[in-house]
């Protein structure tokens, strides 16, 4: 199993960017995928999950600012983010939903 993400960088608060993932390994469409991020000194909490059917689910805090897509005939989930938020700052890692199949991770970085 691979994932690995790309996008990520640093913007101001109010700003917008594109976190992507590319799976191989294990049969994409076939699995529930998620977004995870970690800030320094705290845990790793989910951001966004979509299954198979394209259900989705969201952290609180980034509902209405977050958008999780998946295309399976691409291998890819994106999260594309809106109004950032210095909160929002961490790492920021793709994972094959209720599996320990991490991706290596990329950096987002929200400040003015």
């Amino acid at each position: 199993v691979r994932l690995v993400e790309s996008g990520g960088g640093s913007v101001q608060p109010g700003g917008s960017l594109r976190v992507s993932c590319t799976a191989s390994g294990f049969i994409f469409r076939l699995s529930d995928m998620a977004w995870y991020r970690q800030a320094p000194g705290k845990q790793r909490d989910l951001v966004a999950s979509i299954s198979t059917s394209n259900t989705t689910t969201y952290k609180d805090s980034v509902k209405g600012r977050f958008a999780i897509s998946r295309d399976n005939a691409k291998n890819t989930v994106d999260l594309v983010m809106h109004n950032l938020e210095p909160e929002d700052t961490a790492v920021y890692y793709c994972n094959v939903y209720g599996t320990l199949w991490w991706g290596q991770g990329t950096q987002v970085t929200v400040s003015s």
